[in-house]
């Protein structure tokens, strides 16, 4: 399997499986009478944070996962970085209503508004990292299980066209702190990625 062509826009589905991981950097105190609403309020008090993470994706033509390992970073209100490390270098930024790609010398820049799929999905991450709970619920569908000390958050795409891409995230963590991010998507592909928040810089 091979790459694309540096110079061609990444898939929305390659994005949304790296992009969807950057909501794991949020962790803070857990609130009393805890339910989705508390989790957001918890999650939105950490305006910055810094993590390593370890993702699979599991794609239906590949006998073995492809593996890769590197940082995520969030600054508030709109900056997110996913920095991969492992197998190769290469960082994707989302700032404002731009994403910047970067691998080696070579740096794209796209706007969000040309990519409308893309665009609702990263304004989801957005609303989550802000605990914006309406936001979410304009892009998702919510569900909460589990306790407070092991919970799994599941957000399903009301939106056609995200629908044909995105079959549902499932967030798992304990408290306020996110701990897995898993991305099905509806054509069996799905990736999973493991999050240790980091020390800040």
């Amino acid at each position: 399997m091979t790459d694309a062509p540096f110079l061609t826009p990444p898939p929305v589905k390659a994005w949304l499986a790296g992009a969807g991981l950057l909501i794991g950097l949020l962790c803070s105190p857990a609130h009393a009478a805890w339910d989705v609403a508390k989790l957001m309020q918890g999650l939105a008090q950490n305006k910055s944070g810094r993590a390593s993470f370890v993702e699979k994706k599991y794609i239906a033509m590949l006998e073995q996962p492809v593996e890769s390992s590197g940082e995520l970073l969030y600054t508030a209100p709109d900056r997110l970085e996913k920095r991969t490390l492992k197998p190769r270098p290469e960082s994707l930024l989302i700032e404002g209503a731009s994403l910047t790609v970067e691998r080696g010398q070579r740096r794209m820049q796209l706007r969000l508004q040309d990519y409308p799929e893309l665009a609702a999905f990263t304004e989801s991450i957005r609303g989550t990292l802000a605990g914006d709970i309406t936001a979410l619920r304009r892009v998702y569908n919510l569900e909460l299980e589990g306790s407070e000390e092991r919970w799994t958050l599941v957000l399903r795409p009301m939106e056609t066209r995200m629908l044909q891409v995105v079959q549902r995230i499932r967030i798992g963590g304990s408290q306020a702190e996110v701990k897995s991010i898993e991305i099905e998507q509806t054509d069996k592909d799905r990736s999973v990625m493991m999050i240790t928040p980091l020390a800040k810089p």
